[in-house]
């Protein structure tokens, strides 16, 4: 049995759900960003505990489809973005398809709709994110930065942070950790 769970967006999230499971006797086949594999079906009673600690925790089980879509659609994007294998004309419409399996057009409707934002918009904001922290973490030169999340050049790069975030790469370096939002917060 599957079960998708929103906000789980790093490997400590997964370790943080395996330590729930584990508590609450619930056998695994396998855990990933976003959802658990299950041995065997749990019982009403263990579900609504279950469900209860994730949300203690930060985490949400998701039983509606539409969300749990959107919810892998955030997970690939994320996982794509701090892979820093990004190319330069990568494109979210082929992405989606080969990893999905279905209209790109559809899921991008769909996800405006609960989310917010566009998938476009979402996707460069994780982007964005990814550069605050290797900026924070001197652990890329923007140069370096730039080719490994697809920018055309480090003016683009810095055009759209400043775009997002009101200042420039140096501005932000200069001013620290204070502007770092975590993963799952990224849209807000």
């Amino acid at each position: 049995m599957k079960l998708y769970i929103k906000n789980m967006v790093c490997p400590r999230c997964i370790s943080s759900v395996e330590q729930i499971l584990k508590r609450n006797n619930l056998q695994v086949k396998n855990v990933t960003l976003g959802e658990v594999e299950l041995e065997q079906k749990p019982t009403a009673g263990q579900l609504t505990i279950f469900a209860q600690e994730l949300l203690e925790t930060g985490f949400e089980l998701l039983d509606d489809q539409k969300t749990q879509l959107i919810e892998q659609v955030k997970n690939l994007l994320i996982q794509k973005v701090q892979s820093g294998d990004v190319e330069e004309h990568f494109s979210l419409t082929k992405f989606i398809g080969e990893n999905v399996f279905k209209d790109y057009s559809s899921i991008s409707k769909l996800f405006s709709g609960l989310e917010g934002i566009t998938l476009e918009q979402f996707f460069n904001l994780q982007k964005i994110e990814k550069v605050k922290e290797w900026l924070i973490y001197n652990e890329q030169s923007l140069t370096q930065i730039a080719f490994k999340l697809g920018y055309s050049s480090t003016q683009h790069l810095s055009s759209q942070f400043k775009k997002l975030t009101g200042m420039t790469p140096s501005q932000f370096k200069q001013l620290g950790t204070l502007h770092r939002k975590s993963i799952d917060a990224v849209k807000d």
